[in-house]
């Protein structure tokens, strides 16, 4: 196989071990796709038919409102998985637009394949399990931090708990997440320089 896969192996090592035979199997059911900066790979209407892994690059996935106002729902850079997770795991049409925040590589799993990576190899249904568990306890917290804490505190929570992708992301985009304005954005940075 010419790909290289490594980076998700070894990703995937840190949660389920796999035979020499289950790697070359599981890297057999997966595709590398490049990415240009603001291509979509999931679209509202479409079913997202892929799990993604980003091997480099950045991604975000963002809902449009009937007012037009965009309203970013999760980042990822490498290391990362992205996706429209309810259509993919419905196989329902999405609601998401998942965009290239730069020129990326995803390494891409299939909902077909990964059904049948589960039955041939089922220590890979563990592997989903804690990944899905790990985004729900994210999103959990998400959703605490943004009912209980301010503007402020959202932001120094995000820059102290994900500095590289503040340091990636379009204002607008890091803005619509934290869930305010980029004036307001740039009102809190102004404020945090005047503070230094």
């Amino acid at each position: 196989m010419n790909q290289d896969f490594s980076a998700l192996v070894k990703y995937i090592s840190r949660h389920i071990q796999l035979t020499p035979e289950e790697e070359i199997y599981f890297c057999s059911l997966l595709k590398l796709t490049h990415v240009k900066k603001k291509q979509f790979i999931v679209q509202p209407g479409f079913v997202a038919n892929y799990r993604s892994y980003v091997l480099k690059g950045a991604m975000r996935a963002y809902l449009v409102d009937s007012k037009g106002q965009e309203h970013t729902i999760a980042f990822a850079i490498e290391d990362w998985w992205i996706s429209d997770y309810s259509s993919y795991i419905n196989q329902a049409p999405a609601t998401l637009i998942v965009e290239a925040i730069e020129d990326t590589i995803l390494i891409q799993l299939d909902y077909n394949s990964e059904q049948l990576l589960m039955e041939v190899v089922p220590k890979f249904e563990r592997f989903f399990r804690i990944i899905t568990q790990r985004s729900f306890s994210f999103l959990q917290q998400r959703m605490l931090s943004n009912l209980s804490k301010s503007a402020e505190e959202r932001y120094e929570e995000f820059v102290h708990k994900h500095p590289l992708i503040v340091q990636r992301v379009p204002q607008y985009a890091l803005a619509s997440y934290l869930g305010f304005s980029t004036q307001f954005l740039s009102k809190i940075r102004n404020g945090k320089t005047k503070k230094s």
